[in-house]
């Protein structure tokens, strides 16, 4: 209809050959959306069955629809326009994704817990913070789709089959007309152009990796019972992992295809359709599945807590004690390595020890040891940006809110 409008306009159709057509389209249209007009198999494709379907109903006017365009622009049209509408949906998902995320961040900022390095505790961090870390990642995949949109946002209709056409088209507002930033600069590489798919697929590969590693994260600690979803299988997070090999395939698949073709169109490229498709509903379900899940997720707070004392995630501040006490820093962690194979010996955490105990291994410690290494002391003496006292973490939250309010 969009073309049909500026043929009109351009004077290369008539004003009653446009209504005709319109009304004609508009029919076929609301036939499908009702189940009255059936796809026929035997036609060559969508095209050639709408423009068959428009003769059959209004005449000659349908005959010239098809005037300066070809199949080759009015693919690479659809295919934008598919794109278009599920980058802006996949957007939307990762904005509700985040959203929980916050929530979760929001009620946690003193839920203590081990951060991890090579899978060992390493040192006292909050829920908030630690989620905080996948709200970075997934704001920065919205930000890849942002910069997707901008970039694929231009209009191919009037390149022709490669060489644009003899008629006047006037390309630009055609553009306008479907919302495009403009039209194509070159009409070459208008109907050749798989670049944006390629991106998309990349920039869904990501998400799914970073879903992927948060997955692998949740079954990890429902083994190890930091954190308990609704049933002891974390059956959405196995899913999750495992579904993202598919988007992987898929943008390798492409790129494969897309590897060894010259210019212009080749009909190799119709390989794009049905990987893109799968892979924009699986990245689209696992989001949605995703957010589902952390949503209804509780935490074993007090276990968690336990496992972050009982992993030495306090040893730093125990050593930088005795750094602040004057103790040399190489001495002070030879101490604390003493401390720690008692603990083990013992089977206790470090704040278990007794003051004598701990005077026995390094007569510096006094009884302000017990508040200097406390979970909250810990964490809340971390006040560094990006850092996971409740302080820090207040800021972050802060610049979420804004961002997720644009």
């Amino acid at each position: 209809e969009t073309d049909v409008t500026m043929l009109a306009k351009q004077g290369i159709l008539s004003n009653e050959d446009k209504e005709a057509i319109i009304a004609g389209l508009t029919s076929i249209r609301n036939d499908i959306d009702s189940g009255a007009l059936q796809f026929d198999d035997e036609a060559e494709d969508i095209h050639s069955f709408v423009e068959a379907e428009l003769i059959s109903r209004i005449g000659d006017a349908g005959k010239r629809l098809h005037t300066g365009r070809s199949r080759n622009d009015q693919v690479a049209l659809d295919m934008r326009l598919y794109t278009r509408d599920e980058l802006t949906q996949t957007d939307e998902l990762l904005k509700g994704l985040l959203k929980v995320i916050l929530r979760i961040m929001k009620e946690n900022t003193e839920t203590y817990m081990p951060g991890f390095t090579h899978l060992q505790k390493a040192q006292p961090i909050t829920v908030a913070h630690h989620f905080g870390a996948y709200f970075e990642m997934f704001s920065r995949d919205r930000g890849r789709i942002a910069d997707i949109y901008k970039r694929m946002n231009y209009c191919p209709l009037g390149a022709g089959a490669l060489a644009g056409t003899t008629y006047p088209l006037d390309r630009e507002y055609t553009a306008s007309l479907l919302g495009f930033t403009g039209a194509t600069a070159n009409s070459i590489d208008s109907v050749s152009d798989r670049d944006y798919l390629i991106e998309f697929l990349s920039a869904m590969s990501t998400i799914m990796m970073h879903l992927s590693r948060f997955s692998e994260e949740i079954i990890i600690w429902n083994s190890n019972e930091y954190i308990m979803p609704q049933k002891k299988n974390p059956d959405i997070a196995e899913l999750v992992r495992g579904k993202t090999g598919r988007v992987y395939g898929a943008l390798m698949s492409l790129l494969t295809t897309m590897k060894g073709l010259p210019l212009a169109y080749n009909k190799d490229m119709q390989e794009d359709k049905e990987l893109t498709f799968d892979a924009i509903d699986t990245t689209k379900g696992c989001i949605l599945l995703f957010t589902g899940m952390l949503d209804t997720m509780s935490f074993n707070k007090d276990v968690m807590e336990k496992s972050a004392m009982a992993g030495f995630t306090n040893a730093t501040d125990a050593a930088d004690y005795l750094v602040n006490h004057g103790v040399p820093f190489r001495d002070a962690h030879g101490i604390i390595g003493q401390i720690v194979l008692y603990c083990i010996d013992k089977g206790i955490s470090i704040d278990e020890m007794s003051l004598e105990e701990l005077k026995a291994i390094c007569p510096v410690f006094e009884s302000d040891i017990y508040d200097a290494i406390s979970l909250k002391t810990c964490v809340e003496k971390r006040l560094t940006k990006g850092a996971p006292s409740p302080a820090a973490m207040k800021e972050a939250i802060a610049k979420y809110e804004e961002y997720l309010g644009e």
